[in-house]
């Protein structure tokens, strides 16, 4: 009875090549799993990056509304007053070579002296 329990209880030794083909399969899941976390960590880089572009996109806005706001903006006309207008028709007239009787007979107007 002894003997049978020797038997029973000895264990099955395993072969080197059994011993490394079992090692080399934990190091393919390894490296699968690795495999997986680099994509997760792809996409969360990618998301990132769209995330900054749109914050980088923002701030040349910004920057655009800022320079606006910096540059120096155009000297506006002076407005011209009536009696000023008259003047510049005047003159027009007068370069082009109408006295002022014909200024007054083409408005309908007479010149009082």
């Amino acid at each position: 009875m002894a003997n049978s329990e020797n038997t029973e209880n000895k264990r099955a030794h395993r072969t080197t090549e059994e011993r490394i083909a079992e090692v080399d399969t934990k190091i393919e899941e390894l490296n699968k799993q690795i495999q997986n976390i680099e994509e997760k960590k792809q996409e969360a880089v990618t998301a990132y990056n769209d995330r900054i572009a749109k914050v980088m996109d923002r701030i040349k806005g910004l920057e655009k509304q800022k320079a606006a706001i910096l540059a120096p903006k155009p000297p506006r006309k002076p407005r011209k007053t009536k009696k000023q207008k008259i003047q510049d028709l005047m003159k027009q007239a007068q370069k082009a070579g109408l006295k002022p009787e014909e200024i007054a007979e083409r408005l309908g107007l007479t010149i009082q002296d």
